[in-house]
Order: structure tokens, then C-alpha cells, then sequence
């Protein structure tokens, strides 16, 4: 198995230059780009398994790459930046990164994140969760092709949301703990605001309920966490 590639998009080589020696050492192929238009090309033409994505670049800056490549890819974006407010790690949540590290951080935790990035990807190949459609209404979900519809059409999800329906819908009916949702959607490892959890939910809500605000399919469980019901037939 060839090893993994990470793409690092850091314009301060203080901090790039141990990190991909770190990488490397754990026997990970790293590619290197300064700013955000060669991390952009370097992203579209290798593929990389892994993004690591500074915030703070010359010219575009994280949240706008971050932006650009979920236009386009489902790449596991690991966001690295100096700020530590709420708002701010939300902010990258919400373009679509996947995970956030603030700095300073420790090698130790960025490779466990990483770690964490990949196994969730090979899980996905392997479609841990079976072959079989669930549908519920109008929402149908197919498992082994990563795929929601709603009435049909199509409905582009992120990885992290898709992964977060399939738990819901796969316990339909079944109110699941926010300790549980995160544990099987963004691992037991997952250090993070429990914000996170209402932001992906707030997203699924409005591409998949014909009124995001009075919600018939994700349920709020008040005090415990959610449940995806089947709407009573009218």
C-alpha cells in the first residue's frame, strides 16, 4: 500500500519545515506549497489524501481555500491556525474543514489528527456501513455510493455531513446522545467545541427540510441530542 500524501500549506517555513520532517519520518509523503494558489493547483493535480491548511496566508487566505477546494473535492481538510476563539474555529467548520488544530500544538496531536482524518477515509472506502439504500419519505441515502437525494434531485453533502445523516438514518426513530454522535462521526478522540455538532446539524437542516426552521425529518432531542423521525403520513 503505497504510503499516504499530505498536502501542507504553510507560508511560514518555521513551522513547515519540522512538520514535514516529522511527516516524513512517519513515513508520509509531503508535499510543500507557500500560499494559497499553489496549494490550490498542487491540490487539483495530486490528489493528496490529507490538506493541512494554515489560515493565515499572503493573498488568499485558509477560509477561502478551504471554500474553493469543497467545490470540488472531499479532501480531508485539517485547518491550522493561531486563533482560538469560538467564532473563529466555527468559521472554518462552516467552509467546510473538517477538523482544526490551534497552534501552539504538539506534533503528537497533529499526527493523531491526521491519523484520525485517514481511518475515517478508509472506512468510507471499505462502506463500513453496508451496500443497501436507506429511505425515509423523500430522502433516500445510498450508503456505498455516498449519495443523498431528496424528491430526486441530487443534495451535495460535505463528508462529515453525510456521515452524520448515515448514523441518524440508519436509527430512524432513535433519539442518539451528542456524546454518541460525535464518538461515531467524528471519533472518540474528537477535542472540539460541542458547537460543532449543531453547525452540521443547522446544515443538513437546510438542504433536506422544506422548512429548515420548523424541522419534520432531524429532530432536537431538548437536554440529549437528536433523532431522524418518519413524518406521519397526511
Amino acid at each position: 500500500m503505497p504510503p499516504s500524501r499530505i498536502l501542507l500549506i504553510e507560508d511560514d517555513q518555521s513551522i513547515a519545515e519540522p512538520l514535514i520532517f516529522g511527516l516524513e519520518k512517519e513515513g508520509f509523503v509531503v508535499v510543500h506549497a507557500l500560499d494559497g494558489q499553489e496549494g490550490l493547483r498542487l491540490a487539483r493535480s495530486l490528489s493528496p489524501d490529507v490538506v493541512l491548511l494554515d489560515v493565515m496566508l499572503p493573498g488568499m487566505d485558509g477560509y477561502e481555500i478551504c471554500r474553493r477546494l469543497r467545490q470540488e473535492s472531499t479532501v480531508p481538510v485539517l485547518m491550522v491556525t493561531a486563533r482560538g476563539q469560538e467564532m473563529e474555529r466555527v468559521m472554518g467548520l462552516e467552509v467546510g474543514a473538517d477538523d482544526y488544530i490551534v497552534k501552539p500544538f504538539s506534533f503528537q496531536e497533529l499526527l493523531a489528527r491526521v491519523r484520525a482524518l485517514l481511518r475515517r477515509v478508509a472506512l468510507d472506502r471499505q462502506g463500513r456501513a453496508g451496500t443497501e439504500a436507506i429511505v425515509v419519505d423523500g430522502i433516500r441515502l445510498d450508503r456505498l455510493a455516498r449519495r443523498v437525494t431528496r424528491d430526486g434531485q441530487a443534495v451535495e453533502l460535505s463528508r462529515r455531513e453525510f456521515d452524520l445523516l448515515c448514523v441518524l438514518m440508519t436509527n430512524v426513530g432513535q433519539a442518539l446522545s451528542r456524546q454518541e454522535l460525535f464518538d461515531r462521526v467524528w471519533g472518540e478522540a474528537w477535542v472540539g467545541t460541542p458547537r460543532t455538532l449543531d453547525v452540521h446539524i443547522r446544515w443538513l437542516r437546510e438542504k433536506l427540510e422544506p422548512d429548515p426552521s420548523n424541522p419534520r425529518y432531524i429532530e432536537t432531542v431538548y437536554g440529549f441530542g437528536y433523532r431522524f423521525v418518519q413524518p406521519e403520513k397526511k
